[in-house]
């Protein structure tokens, strides 16, 4: 078969790929055409996005349209991983450079990490390691599977760079969760565990029911986030008050061991409930806290901005920043703070760091610009860093504070 002809069927397939469930067909229909020197053309097409669109940005634009076009995207990652040769494949295509640091004790490739609620279930962790991430947050996790929210519950605006979701905490619970990761390999990068609470414990119940998971779930990850701040659960925003986070911070201790334990915030709080929070966190020796979860404002009426849920992407970058200045400025810099929300390039990633972050993570960013984000981002920190003279990307950490 001629080199012309190889492209059409390539090109063929992947229209079919794109056409089935949710505009997301299986990984391996859109590998097996690609060999020779159709994988030349495909490395050779704007430096890997020819093969990086076909394998990563795809699935991922179908994150938000279909529940099921998400399951599909994680299998095909977790498929892609699998062996020794697809793992290679992948870093070959979108490992970035080496950017070190270190915090909460534990060692970091670089400052990027996967945020929660991608994936949930833990399902692809060796995929974003290979893929070059240098940590990942799974879950949410509650102590009691729960199905979540009614569908549908997803929802994408390209025009805003902006996702809005009420998953409502679908997990298969703490047991199973636990059960999964003990017969799952390990990524060579930290793992932090997202904790939610189950919608049938009450409020004034919520800290056994936090506590639990991580009693269960402990052993196999890293550290905790304590996640009081998601939307999607009725009154779970009530947990951030200072007597209830503090209960569910004493409990969740108890089994924690010496593993970091953070906070997750919402942007939606005034800044004096803010400051609150962190000086409740703080007394009771958490490791730091991430700024911030989705928000329930929005930048206009239009659809899908009307749906309700939590909204990540860009139109929370400016509050997300100004969480984390707030943050960095009431502890002096002093408390390590994990900053997400709109980062999609090396500048957005440049400024929640020098604000005050000391890690970063990403989510929406991979929607709208594929895994190809995370050496773009990675690598751009870096050519950063150089046109500062600074070495470490910890130097960078609240820069824009000491000017």
């Amino acid at each position: 078969m001629g080199t012309d002809s190889l492209h059409e069927s390539t090109r063929r397939n992947l229209r079919a790929a794109s056409l089935r469930e949710g505009h997301l067909g299986s990984l391996m229909s859109i590998l097996t055409p690609i060999a020779g020197q159709d994988l030349k053309h495909a490395l050779s097409n704007n430096g890997t996005m020819g093969l990086g669109y076909a394998l990563f940005i795809r699935p991922f634009l179908a994150v938000m349209d279909s529940e099921k076009a998400h399951k599909r995207a994680i299998l095909g990652l977790k498929l892609a991983s699998f062996t020794a040769i697809g793992r290679m494949f992948l870093r070959l295509l979108y490992k970035p450079r080496k950017l070190e640091s270190e915090a909460f004790g534990l060692k970091f490739s670089n400052p990027l990490g996967l945020a929660a609620g991608m994936d949930k279930k833990a399902d692809a962790m060796q995929g974003w390691e290979n893929l070059g991430f240098g940590f990942i947050e799974i879950g949410g996790v509650t102590q009691h599977e729960q199905q979540g929210n009614p569908k549908p519950r997803m929802f994408r605006s390209a025009k805003h760079k902006a996702l809005i979701n009420r998953m409502g905490f679908n997990n298969p619970g703490s047991k199973k969760m636990a059960s999964h990761l003990s017969e799952t390999k390990k990524p060579n990068i930290p793992v932090f565990l997202n904790v939610g609470k189950s919608k049938i414990t009450s409020l004034e119940d919520a800290h056994l029911d936090y506590a639990k998971t991580v009693e269960v779930c402990g052993p196999y990850v890293d550290g905790f986030v304590i996640n009081v701040s998601s939307p999607n659960t009725p009154n779970l925003r009530e947990l951030q008050k200072d007597e209830d986070l503090a209960r569910i911070i004493k409990s969740v201790k108890t089994h924690s061991g010496k593993k970091p334990v953070l906070v997750k915030i919402a942007p939606d709080l005034e800044d004096a409930q803010i400051k609150s929070i962190v000086n409740t966190a703080r007394d009771l020796d958490c490791a730091g806290i991430i700024a911030t979860n989705t928000t329930l404002s929005r930048p206009d009426n239009s659809h899908p901005m009307s749906e309700q849920g939590g909204l990540s992407g860009k139109p929370l970058s400016d509050r997300s920043t100004e969480v984390i200045r707030l943050i960095a400025d009431h502890t002096n810099g002093d408390w390590l703070i994990i900053g997400v929300g709109g980062i999609s390039s090396a500048e957005d990633a440049w400024e929640k760091i020098t604000n005050g972050a000391t890690l970063i993570q990403i989510y929406s960013s991979l929607v709208f610009s594929g895994a190809s984000a995370i050496k773009s981002i990675v690598n751009g920190l870096e050519k950063k860093l150089k046109s500062k003279g600074l070495t470490r990307i910890q130097d960078a950490v609240g820069l824009a504070r000491r000017v």
